[in-house]
């Protein structure tokens, strides 16, 4: 393949400050023919694969000649984590036995021998939104106390069409926080119910069922969670989901409309409840992110940040070739790949600002490395200029855009922009903004707290492809997630990785331009971020 002077494409703010290296598309496809080899047993956290995973890379930013960028001069960050499986056992639904990973998908982030739970009533909660700034409650009060919640995936607007009181409410077809599988578990678990259930259709969730059963009854969570959890989390499927509703008397898509109401209150499901008995497995294990970095010349207290996560799903049940692993290949070993690309340039030359670059643990369970390390930062969020964000990369090669993630939140994005004229490409808002994938990766953990963000990640519309259109951006698109999270996301000698690389060059160029410059890049009117960030607007000054 051509190797392409990408990283040169940054637009100084130093005129002297020198060009980074190129970034090759072979670079990139050796790192993660690396890491995403069977060796590495698909990088699960606190399993032998994290090891390798670590010193691996730990070896990588060593060799490139990067400082060590944890606490104390080290390494990594400590992240203590439970694993837990569930193993065999019954579930059912008002007497009906429900079969797991056909059915019904289970799994817990209790640290408890058995998941025990009888004739327990379920309460149907629509959405389960509560938004007082948007005048939106699913709840009314209605008490969940040691009660199975049952909601549906996505905003209230995701199905809404004009002149339903939802429309419009939530973004339209954009995903808020409301909508994510993680604001319902945890909006469950305050409120007291024992288990939460989301009826689970492909369009809503961003992913088809494939995807949900993938981790196999597995779970992870940090050791010592600040916030209460259910003791069983999981999805029904959506075909017996509405199987279960009709059972009890109930027509599911009426409901559907229903919740759609603002007047909508909660409904019991009659029989005798949710039933299950299943044991559980614990591990208990200290996971780590990567951090290494590179110190301002200048302004070495303000900081640059990198990132993309190391993790992926290590082991499952064996697929139609009998394989078990399940690589990360792309998701997210070519982020990693594109972040050490970075790094590797970065050492070259070092810039006015600090540069940091994190690999995190735990993406795929729950943002969990990143969001320790955003609980308990390292470097301030107030003086961190911006996270920069790396989390699966089109392998389909050149492309005339680049999908943006979030369109609409912060200065950066005008910034990529500008990187993009450079490389003679566009910016394309996300096609698929019911993803909520700006709620799904590792910058989010630091975006909460104020810092802005840019998050490039290729599931989020089709490419125009230079070859191939936006057609054949689709059928990369649709063939890659029928490989996500699967074992079939594996490094190929045929990917063509000069698009990814182009990628690459973008951020790198965002970030060289950010680390050699004095800018402050700040969110934009309307984000829900804007308030926090300016809370700390005197350090900065």
């Amino acid at each position: 393949m051509q190797r392409l002077a990408l990283l040169a494409a940054a637009i100084p703010l130093i005129a002297a400050a020198p060009a980074p290296d190129p970034v090759s598309p072979e670079s990139l496809s050796a790192d993660v023919k690396v890491l995403a080899s069977d060796a590495f047993g698909g990088r699960a956290p606190g399993t032998a694969g994290e090891a390798k995973t670590i010193d691996w890379l730990v070896g990588q930013f060593r060799a490139a000649g990067l400082e060590p960028g944890g606490r104390g001069g080290g390494w990594t960050q400590d992240v203590p984590l439970i694993r837990t499986r569930l193993g065999k056992g019954g579930v059912a639904v008002n007497g009906t036995a429900l079969v797991p990973g056909t059915d019904i998908y289970l799994s817990t982030v209790r640290p408890v021998d058995r998941a025990t739970i009888a004739r327990t009533p379920m309460v149907f909660v629509g959405y389960g939104v509560t938004a007082p700034e948007r005048q939106w409650d699913d709840f009314k009060g209605v008490d969940l106390k040691g009660k199975v919640a049952v909601f549906l995936v996505n905003d209230p607007d995701f199905e809404a069409v004009v002149g339903e009181p939802a429309a419009g409410r939530f973004g339209d077809r954009r995903m808020t926080y409301y909508g994510r599988w993680t604001y319902k578990f945890e909006e469950a678990a305050r409120r007291g119910a024992i288990a939460a259930l989301i009826v689970h259709d492909t369009a809503g969730a961003g992913y088809g069922w494939n995807t949900v059963v993938a981790p196999a009854g597995e779970n992870y969570d940090v050791a010592n969670p600040r916030s209460p959890r259910v003791l069983l989390q999981g999805w029904l499927e959506g075909a017996a989901a509405t199987r279960l509703f009709a059972g009890a008397g109930l027509d599911l898509a009426k409901l559907r409309l229903q919740a759609r109401q603002a007047d909508f209150r909660p409904v019991a499901i009659p029989g005798t409840g949710f039933t299950a008995d299943l044991p559980v497995t614990v591990t208990r294990a200290t996971s780590r992110n990567v951090l290494a970095k590179v110190t301002g010349r200048v302004r070495p207290n303000q900081v640059v940040m990198y990132g993309a996560h190391w993790d992926a799903y290590g082991e499952g049940a064996p697929d139609a070739e009998g394989r078990r692993i399940r690589p990360g290949a792309n998701d997210d070993a070519l982020g990693v790949a594109g972040v050490l690309a970075i790094a590797r340039a970065a050492a070259k030359a070092p810039a006015a600002r600090t540069q940091v670059f994190a690999l995190w643990t735990g993406e795929e369970r729950g943002l969990l490395g990143s969001e320790t390390y955003a609980a308990d930062p390292i470097y301030p969020a107030a003086t961190t200029v911006a996270n920069l964000t790396l989390d699966i990369l089109q392998t389909a090669g050149p492309a005339r855009d680049v999908m943006l993630v979030g369109d609409g939140q912060n200065t950066l994005e005008d910034m990529l922009r500008t990187a993009a004229t450079a490389q003679g490409r566009t910016v394309t808002p996300e096609a698929l903004p019911e993803r909520g994938l700006f709620y799904r990766a590792d910058h989010f953990s630091v975006a909460r707290r104020g810092v802005p963000t840019l998050l490039l990640m290729a599931i989020s519309g089709a490419p125009d492809l230079v070859e191939g259109g936006r057609d054949g951006g689709q059928a990369w698109l649709d063939g890659y997630m029928r490989c996500y999270h699967q074992t079939c996301d594996a490094w190929s000698a045929d990917w063509d990785l000069r698009g990814a690389a182009a990628d690459v060059g973008l951020i790198g160029s965002v970030g060289t331009t950010l680390a050699n410059g004095a800018m402050w890049p700040d969110w934009k009117q309307g984000s829900e971020f804007r308030a926090i960030r300016a809370k700390t607007a005197a350090a900065r000054r």
